[in-house]
């Protein structure tokens, strides 16, 4: 499903400083001894969207927080657009959407009476019928917050967060819980706030979420930034290593070890998947592709393999369970 048209998703364009919707420079925030952010810097410009991703405890909400201005840092600056949030949330407010996690609705009130309640409070609300219609809460518009599913909850929690139009959105989490279908719905939004200039930093444990809708990704942990960079610009490393080839399971790989440079590891690691890793060059390709020849097999999906972001982000972050 794609997201219909309405008359501008966001009132218009913003007037944040040198083209930045969210700018953190040695962001500091602890909680008694423990220290959630650590001299944390992050850009968000304006008409991008941001993922912040990073583990559990990593300083992804608390930063989040700070920028809405629910927190405020120990030390550090932080400017939305172009305003102090701690300082200036008044100003803020109808300027910037906020989709925190646990949706913070009241448990009686109704799905369509919260947000009219919201809509109610802003000076150019989008129409509440059209945003119920486009997430797919018209059906459950008079059903109790309660009563609705997660998945509901949440996709209710996005439209409060739009329904003013806001300049910049913040969403943490915003598809836990859903399903395939509400999941695709969100992203189509995303893309469409993009589209109509609106900026938008939002939190994910899903890494093909982030590939899917990121302009930039920032990967933190710890309170402090590892990477940042584009989907592609975080993925490409070591892509020249690797290549990847499909064929018959179970086939002898001594000949083909002893053709190719020493320096160059052979492996199946899953059945019928060969791995070759070392420097992978135009001979390289035609020793392997020689090697299936005298095996009497095809080649199959015979690519140069790119690093996904999940690998980029256990390289990082490690792979131990996080609590």
């Amino acid at each position: 499903m794609t997201v219909p048209p309405v008359d501008g998703l966001v009132d218009g364009p913003s007037d944040a400083t040198a083209d930045t919707a969210v700018q953190v420079r040695g962001l500091i925030r602890s909680f008694g001894t423990t220290r959630a952010v650590d001299g944390l810097d992050l850009d968000v410009h304006c008409r991008e969207v941001l993922a912040l991703l990073g583990p559990n405890g990593a300083g992804k909400t608390t930063t989040v927080e700070v920028c809405e201005g629910f927190l405020r840092p120990d030390a550090g600056t932080v400017r939305v657009l172009g305003r102090d949030p701690a300082t200036e949330s008044r100003a803020l407010r109808p300027r910037v959407g906020v989709m925190p996690q646990g949706g913070g609705a009241y448990p009686g009130v109704r799905a369509a009476e919260m947000l009219g309640l919201v809509a109610a409070c802003a000076a150019r609300p989008l129409p509440v019928d059209w945003l119920l219609d486009v997430l797919g809460l018209t059906a459950v518009s008079r059903v109790p917050y309660k009563r609705l599913s997660g998945g509901q909850q949440q996709r209710l929690a996005l439209a409060c967060a739009l329904v003013g139009r806001p300049e910049l959105v913040f969403l943490d989490e915003p598809t836990a819980g859903m399903d395939p279908q509400a999941r695709r719905l969100v992203w189509d939004l995303v893309r469409a706030l993009r589209a109509d200039g609106v900026s938008v930093l939002f939190t994910t444990h899903l890494m093909d979420e982030a590939e899917a809708l990121a302009d930039q990704v920032v990967i933190i942990d710890r309170g402090r930034v590892l990477a940042a960079g584009s989907p592609a610009e975080l993925t490409t490393g070591g892509a020249e290593q690797q290549l990847r080839f499909g064929a018959r399971p179970g086939l002898d790989l001594s000949r083909l070890v002893a053709a190719l440079p020493e320096n160059c590891l052979v492996s199946e690691p899953q059945p019928g998947s060969y791995l070759v890793e070392g420097g992978v060059d135009p001979q390289l390709v035609a020793t392997v592709t020689a090697w299936c020849a005298q095996q009497g097999v095809l080649a199959e999906d015979l690519r140069i393999a790119r690093r996904s972001l999940e690998d980029v982000f256990l390289d990082l972050t490690g792979r131990e369970l996080r609590s």
